[in-house]
């Protein structure tokens, strides 16, 4: 169990000085970056009244909070960084919390257009790798995010609550936006994923059936880094828990689709390799849980892959779901 203090005033006692940082997510996070001993760290306001990803999430205090708590960020595997230095929730208002991380900004991949560099890529691949084979099938307390809630944050229902909060956060507008799109513009794919994207209890057991383990759930290129020894930095610990380890290659490839330096079945492969590389045997299970996966990316994506049209990316994930749902 690691400590988590009780305010932020508490977790940030020793500051020198800090400056509010303009916020690059669309979550409702507040960022300052705060000068500690005279190195710079940022500290991440997490409050659940303005967070929409904290309300989807469902986990007191935040995700992040609880691995902290849980002691889980210290068994990560040495290839991955993970920048956070202390944890705070608020004793008088357990929805809000901050994180204080160092400030590894100027590690982070840069948010541009271009494709990420092929080595880095790779890089990141075999690190997710290492992350869950060390976890692999594992009797540690990492269940934080249930999977079928992974599946439910950008879902009609997380756009309906939103909406009826008055919210006007960009993302769930989008979602309420894309779903109805979907189902116009790729009817073969929405009829299999829409009635998932509504209950996945379906792909959630299904899934359940093939090797588990840690998962972060959320491997997208602005959560990514590299530091000098070419360790990932990675941020951003939004719906962790236990899962399907395809699950987090599946969302690489959907979220970061613009930017992959190779075809999305050479990534597979190569994570493929990657695994079986750290010690772990694919050939029991390898297909059933792709299959799952990349449905269950299109149920957290669908609404996102419509609103640009029937284009190829499309095409690419309506041939996976209607591929992947004779596994379901």
């Amino acid at each position: 169990m690691r400590p988590v203090l009780d305010s932020v005033a508490a977790l940030t006692a020793d500051a020198d000085r800090r400056e509010e940082l303009e916020t690059p997510g669309k979550s409702g996070a507040r960022l300052e970056r705060v000068w500690i001993g005279g190195r710079p760290h940022v500290l991440k306001h997490l409050d659940e009244t303005a967070d929409w990803t904290l309300r989807a999430a469902a986990v007191p205090g935040s995700a992040t909070v609880e691995l902290w708590r849980r002691g889980i960020l210290d068994a990560l595997p040495d290839c991955l960084v993970q920048p956070i230095v202390g944890v705070a929730q608020d004793r008088d208002d357990p929805r809000r919390s901050a994180i204080l991380m160092l400030d590894v900004s100027e590690l982070l991949v840069p948010a541009t257009d271009d494709p990420v560099p092929l080595d880095q890529h790779l890089a990141f691949l075999d690190h997710m790798a290492a992350l869950h084979a060390a976890f692999w099938e594992t009797d540690l307390d990492i269940d934080v995010v249930p999977a079928a809630r992974r599946y439910l944050e950008l879902s009609p229902a997380m756009a309906r609550a939103e909406a009826a909060l008055g919210s006007d956060h960009l993302v769930p507008r989008l979602v309420a936006q894309g779903w109805p799109a979907l189902e116009r513009v790729a009817p073969a794919a929405a009829g299999v994923v829409v009635p998932l994207v509504h209950e996945p209890t379906p792909l959630v057991v299904a899934l359940q059936s093939t090797p588990q383990t840690f998962v972060h759930g959320n491997w997208k290129l602005d959560n990514l880094g590299s530091d000098d020894a070419g360790r990932t930095v990675l941020l951003d610990w939004e719906l962790p828990g236990r899962g399907a380890a395809l699950s987090d290659l599946a969302w690489y490839l959907a979220i970061n689709c613009r930017r992959l330096p190779t075809s999305k079945e050479q990534v597979i492969a190569d994570y493929r390799d990657a695994l079986e590389r750290r010690g772990v045997a694919t050939s029991a299970w390898w297909e059933r849980q792709l299959g799952l996966c990349l449905v269950g990316a299109l149920v957290q994506f669908g609404w996102e892959k419509a609103l640009s049209g029937y284009d190829e990316e499309l095409v690419w994930w309506e041939e996976q779901v209607l591929r992947g749902q004779a596994w379901l």
